[in-house]
């Protein structure tokens, strides 16, 4: 089991080296990429789309939960610390979070933000009802990458695919509504498998990606392979457990259960892991500007992780006994 893990992950550093082309050491050539705001944090491949993306992107539910002073403010902390990745969703706060990207980002930063977005739609209609509404709320005639939301069991993604999601997925790509396609889920990584051995047309796929994530129902050792594979764009959340490694059992809240971070791994090492694997961006919800700065100085300050210290601290989480009940409280 070691002996195959360290195989897997000696593979993926040399995956990870080859998606890097922008601010990051790139067989010790480093480039700095600039646009009309400014330096941009490192960018990474998305997949075989030929888009390039900033190292780390915004989460769009904590814009949506956040008053308007708060969301703006977090934006303009993120376009000011070279962040053009915003990530978001038509159930977000009722469709609130878009509106904020309406207000905050369209308007100035349209031409300079790679806007994602995403449906929970069950059927065809209802999708394609969700992406027009998405369009409206947020100003704008087309997203950069639309994702089939949140997919939960094989069931589940068999249901979509015959209820017609999938082609509206397609069409949506066709028409320019949506220039890349792909498809999200945090519940159940036999979801993700399922997808992926139905269809070959969606060019990314999100999913929680965490240094607790190997020893507990793991997306990781379970879809990463076949995603890298295939050549798509990695985009990884959850990487601090949505608040699970500060001991929360809920989304977005801390709580009193033992915490992970500081107890066993710090919130450099948490992130740095994450980099370390071939995510093309790494997707974080700040509850507020500064805690949006604190994520950019730590992709600023990213140095790959050395194979023996990925292991390291893969072993010292899976060695620290955590409930994976608790500590990732979000997996079916």
């Amino acid at each position: 089991m070691k002996k195959n893990r360290r195989l897997f992950l000696k593979t993926l550093a040399t995956v990870t080296t080859g998606i890097m082309v922008g601010g990051e050491s790139v067989h010790g050539k480093s480039m700095i990429n600039r646009d009309r705001l400014g330096e941009l944090l490192p960018l990474r491949k998305l997949g075989m789309t030929g888009q390039e993306v900033t190292m780390l992107g915004v989460g769009g539910a904590h814009i949506g939960k956040s008053d308007d002073k708060t969301a703006q403010e977090i934006l303009e902390a993120a376009l000011e610390g070279g962040v053009r990745f915003f990530d978001n969703a038509e159930s977000y706060n009722s469709g609130g979070s878009e509106e904020k990207y309406g207000k905050y980002l369209v308007p100035n930063y349209r031409d300079i933000a790679f806007i994602m977005t995403k449906s929970t739609g069950k059927t065809g209609p209802i999708a394609q009802q969700h992406l027009e509404d998405s369009l409206r709320r947020m100003k704008t005639d087309y997203v950069d990458l639309w994702q089939i939301h949140a997919v939960s069991s094989p069931e589940d993604v068999d249901s979509r695919i015959a209820e017609g999601v999938l082609e509206v997925a397609r069409k949506a790509q066709e028409s320019g509504k949506a220039r890349f396609i792909g498809f999200t889920g945090h519940a159940n990584y036999k979801a993700h498998q399922r997808m992926l051995e139905r269809t070959d047309i969606l060019q990314t796929c999100q999913m929680p990606i965490n240094c607790f994530d190997p020893t507990y129902k793991s997306f990781i050792n379970n879809v990463l392979p076949i995603l890298v594979e295939r050549k798509m764009g990695i985009l990884a959340m959850k990487t601090l457990s949505n608040g699970g490694f500060f001991g929360g059992t809920r989304h977005f809240h801390g709580g009193d259960n033992p915490k992970m971070v500081p107890d066993v791994v710090s919130l450099r090492e948490a992130l740095h892991f994450v980099w370390s694997l071939p995510v093309s961006v790494l997707i974080t919800g700040p509850d507020h500007a500064e805690m949006m700065r604190e994520k950019i100085a730590l992709a600023k300050s990213f140095e790959m992780m050395k194979e023996d210290d990925r292991l390291a601290l893969i072993e010292r989480v899976d060695n620290a006994g955590y409930d994976g009940k608790l500590v990732e409280f979000y997996k079916a």
